[in-house]
């Protein structure tokens, strides 16, 4: 076996120099003057309205496109302000499936954006005097020959400004139709409750309302908790806006802990654990801890909830099963022995075994990360049985989210089960939804989908689950830990914590990043021809059991890891030195990329704020030019190619998604790769931001690559010696000596006098 290998040096950074070209509309599409006259229209109902409901101190508009639309094409001058792109005033964002023009089933984006009433008429004149020209000068329709006619100069000015004029032309190609969408009520006791932002503070709105702000709850600036009543007065008035409803109250799926137990004695009669020293914790929040089970010594426990609510003793069952396998998973289930060791867990009970507060547990899981700022790992086995929304993410998995921006941890969150009550929900619960958080599926101990598999993806989108693991099943379960006994468990509260004991490895034991750790964890489950994720349901694969197979590769594999942090628009390398064979290289190729984005849940399902595009491969020339040559045949952004559907982005090249995986089919029979004149192959990390921009200035990304010799050889001397001779600082990530270095810096040093 190979040792995985840190490379270390200089990542340059360039700034974005590609630039837009003229303003055409896209080929074979024409803008009639009927269409653009219903969207005036349009817009002139949606006048009159908020003129007669001046209540929000502007006008919310909902803007149906034809199509999925990049950030290049949605309104470029209808709907803006003074200033400012129409894109800083979207308030939402969702898909919904419609028809193209030949009626074939297509996903459409759907913004809502909030504006004033000034930029409201505006709009309307634009359209008016668009509507002029095109009579005067086009017969009433225009292709994309005529603009480029125009763009040479063939254009009278004399009603409308050049600029003005195409962009309100292709504003107008893009868009379907202008609405206003009203909330559809949920009969539900309590509820979270998101509204719009607009020019009214929702305090001065709920007192409009007849309703004491002072008595309600807020999560943030626009997010409430309500009861039916207030529901009821908020629905009547201003469904408007009223841009996400989800219930408070969610019934917690609580795995399977089989009443039969494995053993009937104490545990303090037949169970047996050294005292802690210096393990790494964990924190885990779940049900509650039983402080009496032989490990009690290395769980640090504490009830968060109220002193008034009555705990029984189904209570602490989960949260004591799912403890037992983080600390001494391998000696209840020797055939998962993962060679991690043990570890201290920091237990928190934010629920019961009964129904719980969706708004409780999002406002104690912040303040309990904030208070431990020490744990890295995160263990969080609860979720709830109804399913996901297809069109924004749940307040749990948002919070999360922002969580692991703002704090610099990683949770792992597990996938929800189906269960007898809910057998015909399919979708993952909340909050297995969080995009920045290892959410981990179960599967059977022949490596099958679970009796219980739910799926993703989130957003209609997002691949979730990111991986699975072991979790049992009714015909062969898992051995856990119960007060005071082992029981057989089932489902994927019980295979996530078996992912948090190898995060937890390779962040405090092996000192990983956690970009880096969770992208060895989802390319160590991908292997070299994985599975499709198209099913949602196994995520990128299972991880290996054993820690080896994460840390190390077979021999005739080069595994690397690179780290880095966006400073500009491109941060790049291109001076990756691979080992070559008579003028060519025998190599298949992979990369997995692993960031964590800001996220913004008011933005539906353009959730995630930055995205990051990685280009691995050889570096060639084209027009003078160095370029890389992408193992995946990735074109973004290259100059003079941007023409790529955004749809088509997002499906090949997982556009937006914060884990990137690509790779090579591995092929008996494949030809070597031609080596190019440099002899080099290069790393390219773009940036892109979707609202504010350099947002994602200053986040941290890992990269982990594999290279496969295609005639079985070791070369990786050849590579460590090539990349000293390049500059690269190249060390080799040596497991016991990682242990080593770990146990010396948490020895507790006396001071004698």
């Amino acid at each position: 076996m190979n040792q995985i290998l840190q490379l270390k040096g200089k990542f340059h950074q360039r700034k974005n120099t590609n630039t837009f070209g003229p303003i055409n509309l896209p080929k074979n599409s024409k803008v009639t003057i009927a269409h653009v006259k219903k969207l005036r229209l349009q817009l002139q109902s949606l006048e009159k309205f908020w003129l007669d409901n001046s209540r929000i101190g502007g006008a919310l508009v909902t803007v149906h496109y034809k199509r999925i639309v990049p950030k290049s094409s949605r309104l470029q001058i209808l709907l803006g302000e003074k200033g400012a792109q129409p894109n800083q005033s979207i308030r939402g964002a969702k898909f919904e499936i419609g028809k193209d023009d030949n009626g074939v089933p297509i996903k459409k984006h759907v913004f809502t954006y909030f504006v004033s009433m000034k930029a409201l008429q505006k709009s309307i004149q634009s359209l008016k005097d668009c509507e002029q020209v095109l009579t005067k000068y086009y017969g009433g329709e225009i292709t994309e020959k005529d603009t480029e006619q125009i763009n040479k100069g063939k254009y009278d000015d004399s009603l409308m400004k050049k600029s003005v004029f195409l962009k309100v032309i292709t504003d107008v190609n893009y868009v379907e139709e202008f609405a206003l969408d009203r909330a559809k009520k949920k009969e539900d006791e309590l509820s979270i409750v998101t509204l719009y932002k607009t020019g009214i503070d929702t305090k001065e709105l709920l007192k409009q309302l007849g309703l004491d702000p002072l008595r309600i709850t807020m999560i943030d600036d626009t997010t409430l908790r309500l009861d039916r009543r207030e529901i009821d007065i908020l629905y009547n008035n201003v469904d408007y806006l009223i841009a996400m409803q989800v219930s408070d109250f969610s019934k917690i799926v609580l795995d399977n802990l089989e009443e039969e137990n494995i053993q009937k004695e104490k545990d303090e009669e037949i169970m047996a654990i050294p005292n802690p020293t210096n393990q790494p914790v964990v924190g885990v929040i779940d049900t509650h801890f039983n402080n009496q089970v032989y490990f009690h010594e290395w769980v640090d426990y504490k009830n968060c909830l109220s002193s008034d609510i009555e705990l029984t003793e189904e209570d602490f069952k989960h949260g004591t099963a799912v403890s037992s396998i983080i600390v001494d998973g391998p000696a209840l289930n020797p055939k998962l022995e993962d060679h991690c060791g043990r570890f201290q867990v920091r237990h928190f009970g934010v629920a019961t075994a009964k129904r719980f507060s969706s708004f409780l547990v999002l406002k104690l899981i912040r303040d309990i990360v904030s208070r431990n700022r020490d744990i890295k790992v995160w263990n969080l086995s609860l979720g709830s049985e109804m399913e996901i929304d297809l069109n924004f993410i749940s307040p749990e998995a948002a919070e999360l989210d922002r969580i692991q921006s703002d704090y610099d941890v990683i949770f792992v969150v597990a996938g929800t089960n189906r269960t007898k009550q809910n057998i015909n929900s399919i979708r993952i619960g909340a909050p297995a939804d969080s995009l920045n958080s290892l959410v981990v599926n179960a599967v059977d101990f022949h490596g099958k989908p679970t009796s219980y598999t739910r799926k993703g993806p989130v957003l209609s989108f997002f691949y979730k689950p990111d991986i699975c693991y072991y979790g049992g099943d009714k015909d062969e379960k898992m051995t856990a830990y119960v007060p005071f006994t082992k029981i057989g468990v089932y489902g994927t509260s019980f295979a996530a914590p078996w992912i948090t004991r190898k995060l937890a490895y390779l962040i405090h034991v092996v000192g990983l990043s956690r970009e880096i750790a969770k992208a060895l964890i989802i390319d160590s489950a991908a292997g070299w021809n994985p599975r499709s994720v198209e099913k949602y349901t196994m995520g990128y694969g299972i991880v290996p059991i054993e820690i080896d197979d994460i840390l190390q590769s077979k021999d005739d594999e080069i595994r690397f890891i690179m780290s880095g942090t966006i400073g500009e628009y491109e941060t790049y390398t291109y001076n990756i030195p691979v080992p070559q064979k008579m003028g060519s290289y025998p190599f298949f190729a992979k990369a997995t990329l692993a960031y964590f984005p800001h996220c913004d849940r008011n933005q539906g399902v353009d959730y995630t704020s930055t995205e990051v595009d990685i280009h691995f491969g050889r570096i060639m020339e084209r027009e003078g030019k160095a370029t890389i040559k992408a193992i995946d045949n990735n074109k973004q952004a290259d100059e003079g190619l941007q023409n790529i559907q955004e749809e088509v982005a997002r499906k090949l090249y997982r556009k937006w998604d914060n884990i990137k995986h690509i790779a090579e089919a591995v092929k008996k029979g494949a030809r070597p790769r031609k080596a190019y004149e440099n002899g080099v192959w290069g790393l390219s990390i773009k940036t892109k931001e979707r609202l504010a921009p350099k947002v994602g200035r200053g986040m941290s990304f890992g990269v982990v690559i594999t290279l496969k010799e295609m005639h079985g050889e070791n070369r990786i001397d050849d590579f460590i010696k090539l990349c000293m001779v390049r500059g690269w600082l190249v060390n080799k990530i040596d497991i016991q000596n990682q242990i080593d270095i770990y146990n010396k810096a948490e020895e507790e040093i006396e001071f004698t006098q």
